[in-house]
């Protein structure tokens, strides 16, 4: 019989599945310092990536779902922090040559461009409407787009063609 207890004594626990407001609040807690919920996932004491969007979808954790959001919108705008930073730092930009000559480094540069730019990207994923690019749908003062057809450049031909057709829908 102590065999059995010591065994089950032993026995490792899984990655948990079941939903807690606590465990909730880790994983978004984490999210909004940046940590990209696959790394999350990737934490022993953390469940699957797969449970964590079951609980995103189950109608019952709306809680959950809000808190998950705002998270979201926290990490996009450290990752816009970070892009920011990225950008001003100049330290790396020039290093010495094997005669000690300054040299620009061009691969620093670079590299530092595509981290700004990748974080700029997700950033306006994650938050659009704050970082996203700004199009407008709409025309002027927020009405209806107009469009006005250039009927110069038409043949005589297709002029006829939408007469007979207005004709027809007035008509109608």
């Amino acid at each position: 019989m102590a065999a059995k207890t010591k065994k089950a004594a032993v026995r490792k626990r899984g990655r948990p599945s079941k939903y807690t407001p606590e465990l909730a609040a880790t994983i978004c807690e984490r999210i909004a310092d940046g940590e990209p919920l696959r790394s999350v996932c990737r934490d022993a004491v953390m469940p699957d990536k797969s449970t964590v969007l079951r609980w995103l979808g189950n109608d019952e954790n709306a809680e959950f779902r809000d808190q998950y959001a705002r998270a979201r919108e926290m990490q996009a705008d450290g990752l816009f922090d970070e892009a920011l930073e990225i950008a001003d730092d100049v330290s790396d930009d020039w290093t010495e040559d094997k005669d000690g000559k300054k040299v620009f480094d061009h691969e620093h540069v670079q590299r530092s461009r595509l981290r700004v730019d990748t974080r700029k990207w997700a950033a306006g994923k994650l938050a659009p409407k704050v970082y996203g690019d700004k199009m407008q749908h709409t025309g002027d003062g927020g009405g209806p787009i107009r469009v006005r057809p250039d009927l110069s450049k038409l043949t005589d031909e297709e002029l006829d063609a939408i007469e007979r057709i207005l004709g027809r829908t007035a008509n109608a």
